[in-house]
């Protein structure tokens, strides 16, 4: 499969460091997140516009899931997304599944299309979330709402959905790599996935020394690990450490030792 060459319709802003505590900051972060999101959205539908009968039949690297699952499983998170940002948007619960059972049940269900119906709901997803999120005041960007995996504020649901499709296209297996996720969206997706780690239990202690694409580095301290003990740090660069806490990456190109961890959510 052709590799994907994807540019930025515009900078992307410094959403790691803009005030999110204020109205303006959260819409501020929401607009960022969207417009990061336009590249992983061209990207996504690309690669689906590719794919046959026969690919989306194909086994994904998800156990048990076939691309179709994957595919059907992006087009209900967009549509459960909508919901987050109808809750967000009117004040009234709208949680992003009925149930988990709802939830799996879809995914099964919606895996047994061809490919051209896989394209079409994809698509019509994509623009549902796309219109949702243009309708959202700037207000309500900093509403709070709790998805599957907590509380958070509104202006995280772009966040949620660009690291949701990058790591989907690695699943499934069909060219697309951790490699053709743009540069400045990098520590903001690893943000994202250090983020549930360190609120888990279930997780060790350990540290992580990542290279950031413009040569800098940053630590984070996952568990009970701090500057002053523990083991040494595990280091790499982002698209490894990214690749290897969600599980889409051996980790076999970073330093130091790794430690188990527990299946990404």
């Amino acid at each position: 499969m052709a590799e994907l060459h994807l540019s930025h319709p515009q900078p992307l802003e410094d959403s790691l460091v803009a005030p999110r505590t204020s109205v303006d900051g959260a819409a501020a972060h929401a607009a960022a997140g969207l417009r990061a999101l336009e590249i992983a959205n061209r990207a996504l539908l690309e690669v689906v516009d590719r794919l046959d009968d026969a690919d989306t039949a194909g086994p994904s690297l998800l156990p048990g899931w076939s691309r179709a699952h994957v595919l059907t499983h992006l087009a209900r998170n967009a549509d459960g997304l909508v919901n987050l940002l109808t809750w967000a948007r009117t004040g009234v619960e709208h949680p992003m599944y009925p149930s988990e059972a709802d939830r799996d049940a879809d995914i099964v269900e919606g895996a047994d299309r061809p490919a051209q119906l896989l394209d079409e709901d994809i698509r019509a997803a994509v623009e549902r979330f796309t219109v949702a999120a243009d309708a959202l005041p700037a207000d309500a960007w900093s509403a709070q709402i709790t998805a599957r995996q907590g509380v958070m504020q509104a202006q995280e649901i772009p966040w949620v959905r660009l690291r949701e499709i990058w790591i989907h296209l690695v699943d499934l297996d069909v060219g697309t790599s951790l490699a053709d996720v743009p540069d400045d969206q990098l520590e903001v997706l690893l943000i994202s996935v250090v983020g549930p780690y360190q609120e888990r239990t279930d997780v060790p202690s350990f540290s992580v020394v990542v290279e950031l694409p413009d040569g800098t580095e940053r630590t984070w301290h996952i568990g009970s690990a701090s500057e002053d003990g523990g083991p040494p740090p595990v280091r790499g660069t982002t698209r490894a450490v990214l690749g290897w806490l969600t599980g889409r990456h051996d980790g076999h190109d970073l330093l130091g030792t790794l430690p188990e961890l527990p299946g990404w959510m």
